[in-house]
C-alpha cells in the first residue's frame, strides 16, 4: 500500500522543520501511549488524509499526506496521527490491509470477466451479464470494505482521543478534513486505487459524502458528535486536559509552519 501511493519513510532529522515535527509527535505519542514506534511515511498529495499498515504493532507504519501537514494545524495533526496510532494498537491494521486486498481482487476479477465477455456482448444475455458485473461488483467490494471498516474508526476515534489527550482537536481535523475531501480536491492515487479506502481517516473518494448504505465510513459528524461527548468527560485517561492541545506544550514561537 505504501509503494502504491509512493510514500517516503520520513523522521525527526528532516531538514523541514514542518515534517521533521510531524515525524517526532508521531513517535512521543507512541512512546507515552507504550506502543513500539512504527514507521512514519509521507504522501506527495495535496488532500489531507492519513492512514496506518503494517501485520502488528511491531511492524507497522502510519503516513500522511503532504496536504494534512499543511492545511491543519499542530493539535490536529496530533489527532489525526493519534486515531492512527489506536489501529496500530487495537490491531486493526493488517485485517484493514487484508481487506484492501479483497476488495481490490473482487474488482480485479470484475474486470478480468468484463473483458474476456468479447462477442457475448452482441447477445441481450450477454450485455445483460456486463450490466451486471459493471453493478454489483463494486457494491460487493464496497459491502466487504464496510463490514469491517465503520466500526473500526468508532473505535479508532477514542483511541485517538485518549492517546494524544484532545477529542476536540481530532473533531476539528475531521470536519476540516472532509470539507477539503468533498470540497473538490481530489486524491487521484485513491481514485486509481478505490480498494484501499476504507484505510484512510476520512474517505479519500469523490463522491462519498453522508452515512448511506454502501459508505466505508461512519458519517463525520456522527464520529464528531462521539468526540465531543468524549471531551465533555473533561481529562481523558491520557492525562491530557480536554483544551490541552498537546502533551507538548507549543509556545508561540515554536508553532512556525504548523500555525494555520
Amino acid at each position: 500500500v505504501l509503494r502504491m501511493y509512493g510514500a517516503q519513510e520520513v523522521d525527526e532529522t528532516h531538514p523541514d522543520r514542518l515534517i521533521a515535527n510531524f515525524a517526532a509527535d508521531v513517535h512521543e505519542m507512541s512512546d507515552r501511549a507504550g506502543m513500539p514506534r512504527p514507521k512514519v511515511y509521507l504522501i506527495d498529495s495535496d488532500q489531507p488524509n492519513a492512514f496506518a499498515t503494517g501485520r502488528d504493532p511491531e511492524h507497522a507504519a502510519v503516513a500522511a499526506n503532504l496536504g494534512l501537514l499543511r492545511m491543519l494545524d499542530r493539535r490536529e495533526i496530533r489527532g489525526v496521527m493519534a486515531h492512527e496510532l489506536a489501529h496500530v494498537r487495537n490491531r486493526d491494521t493488517l485485517t484493514m490491509t487484508v481487506t484492501a486486498t479483497i476488495a481490490g481482487a473482487i474488482s480485479a476479477l470484475a474486470n478480468f470477466a468484463f473483458f474476456f465477455q468479447g462477442n457475448d456482448r452482441d447477445r441481450p444475455g450477454g450485455i445483460l451479464g456486463v450490466i451486471a458485473i459493471a453493478i454489483l461488483a463494486p457494491i460487493a467490494a464496497a459491502l466487504v470494505q464496510m463490514a469491517i471498516s465503520r466500526h473500526r474508526e468508532y473505535g479508532a476515534d477514542a483511541g485517538g482521543a485518549e492517546i494524544c489527550g484532545d477529542p476536540e482537536a481530532l473533531a476539528s481535523a475531521l470536519q476540516k478534513i472532509e470539507a477539503y475531501a468533498r470540497g473538490g480536491m481530489v486524491n487521484h492515487q485513491a481514485e486509481r486505487n478505490p480498494a484501499t479506502s476504507h484505510m484512510f481517516i476520512i474517505n479519500p473518494l469523490s463522491g462519498e459524502g453522508a452515512d448511506n448504505l454502501f459508505s466505508t465510513h461512519p458519517a463525520t459528524q456522527n464520529r464528531v458528535a462521539e468526540l465531543m461527548k468524549l471531551a465533555g468527560r473533561g481529562p481523558t485517561v491520557s492525562g491530557g486536559s480536554r483544551r490541552s492541545g498537546t502533551a507538548v506544550p507549543v509556545s508561540p514561537a515554536e508553532r512556525g509552519p504548523w500555525s494555520s
